[in-house]
């Protein structure tokens, strides 16, 4: 088996008598030993009843079995200590920040591809790139105003960014209930040890979204957008609304008159100022994008080039969060904060480049493939985990379509302790932080940390059965 750092053990293994303890996880690991199989059972089944009482569910497209899942929770948590968790936030912060810069710049004077850093192509032929945004003026030149970004851990503990996630990242909902499960089941827990609060978040959010309100409102209206409750992360976007003390709204019960957005309310039009929507750019305006679209607001694009709206995130930013444009993200922090990236990209081979491809279809059956649009953990090819059958079928893919993917090394991802059916063993995790820019650009210390339950796999994401466990940075 290979070789991977355990965040909770310095040799790798499961938690037992015999293994060295990492020092931040001491404590915890100190009460877990004093803790009784039957307990930890009973804890773990109140937390499923719970979760599944207050509808805490995903939705999997196309599954059979069910429209609605429960998402599995781990009661032992993943612990970040303060000084690596400050070097996360740093890099975090850098980063986010030249994505933004980046976003406005390929919008307007697209400085970084007359430099010749970026390939024109790159982004002009990227099916994300909005030509409708080409010199619209957003508030603060803010584009991400919320950034989930995918961390990883590998080697000797290197944290690595495995994506961006700058359209409409999801998951922030689950870190927060994750955190409110544990202080339910484990009170205790959080008297002993000095874990960094992240139930603010919402209020965060709030303001953030408030920071960003268009020029001259000082009392704005937000709500958030949701496609319906149709949608896989329809919980997410009821919560966050309700969190926040905000409307929840579809499209439908909003409108556009004298070049205003507004929702209809029992007492009648109320305007609208700041949109934080859960859909994607296709189906925001069918006047501007698919006019099949019943999901969005007809006049939508025209209210907001005129600045009398605010959508986060801005249309057009998925061009920064594509696979295609990641290999670039360490370039664009040396040219626009000429700086050094804090944190580094997982190696990436563009398949779209000839040497690249070659180096990728000799060496299937070690790296993984991904599409440069896929999402979610599909389109991708995990070689060491795959059947001959499945590389030759992706080796076809890549020959018939080599701008369509890249390919990276498989990194032995960091594992932590996780309860399984036969006790507690090492699983594969990755983290998720959640970075809101707007006047400021801040986080709350922790995300959501996401786990791959079945044995040997690195595919965390819920849709292909991961589970999620509480993240905790303690306090110094």
């Amino acid at each position: 088996m290979a070789k991977f750092f355990n965040e909770m053990t310095a040799d790798g293994l499961a938690h037992t008598a015999s293994t060295e303890i990492r020092e931040h996880y001491r404590e915890f690991c100190g009460w877990l030993q004093r803790q009784s199989a039957e307990t930890i059972e009973r804890k773990r089944a109140e937390a499923d009843l719970t979760f599944r009482r207050v509808g805490i569910t995903f939705a999997v497209y196309g599954d059979d079995a069910g429209t609605e899942r429960l998402i599995p929770f781990d009661t032992i948590p993943r612990i970040i200590p303060a000084a690596e968790w400050k070097q996360l936030q740093t890099g975090l912060v850098q980063r986010v920040k030249a994505l933004n810069m980046f976003i406005h710049d390929i919008y307007h004077e697209q400085n970084i591809i007359k430099a010749g850093i970026i390939p024109a192509e790159q982004i002009y032929q990227n099916a994300q790139y909005r030509p409708e945004m080409q010199g619209i003026n957003v508030v603060s030149d803010i584009y991400a105003h919320i950034a989930g970004v995918d961390i990883v851990r590998a080697g000797q503990g290197e944290f690595y960014v495995l994506e961006d996630n700058l359209r409409v990242p999801s998951g922030v909902s689950y870190m927060l209930e994750d955190r409110k499960m544990m202080m339910r089941l484990f009170p205790e827990l959080f008297a002993r040890n000095k874990i960094a609060p992240v139930d603010h978040y919402p209020d965060m959010l709030l303001d953030n979204l408030r920071s960003v309100a268009p020029m001259g409102i000082n009392d704005p209206t937000v709500v958030v957008m949701t496609p319906g409750m149709y949608n896989s992360a329809y919980f997410e976007h009821a919560f966050l609304a309700q969190q926040m003390g905000v409307e929840l709204v579809e499209g439908k019960d909003l409108f556009v008159s004298d070049n205003t957005v507004f929702m209809r309310t029992t007492r009648g039009p109320k305007r609208v100022d700041v949109i934080y929507r859960r859909l994607d750019d296709d189906f925001l305006d069918p006047l501007a994008f698919r006019p099949d679209s019943s999901l969005g607001v007809p006049g939508l694009l025209s209210v907001y080039r005129a600045g009398r709206v605010t959508l986060a995130n801005a249309i057009g930013t998925g061009v920064a969060d594509d696979k295609s444009i990641y290999p670039y993200v360490p370039d664009m922090i040396k040219f626009y904060l000429s700086e050094e990236p804090v944190l580094n990209n997982v190696p990436t081979y563009q398949c779209r480049k000839k040497e690249d491809l070659e180096y990728t279809l000799s060496n299937l059956p070690d790296l993984v493939v991904k599409e440069v649009h896929g999402a979610g953990g599909y389109g991708m090819l995990v070689g060491p985990a795959s059947t001959k059958a499945q590389i030759e079928d992706f080796r076809r893919r890549l020959i018939a379509k080599p701008d369509g993917y890249i390919a990276q090394p498989t990194l032995a991802l960091s594992a932590c302790p996780t309860y399984v059916e036969n006790g507690i063993a090492p699983r594969h995790i990755d983290l998720r932080p959640f970075v809101l820019s707007g006047k400021t650009i801040s986080m709350v210390p922790g995300g959501l940390t996401r786990v791959a339950l079945q044995e040997g796999s690195l595919v965390v994401n819920s849709s292909q059965g991961g589970g999620t466990k509480d993240t905790w940075i303690l306090e110094k």
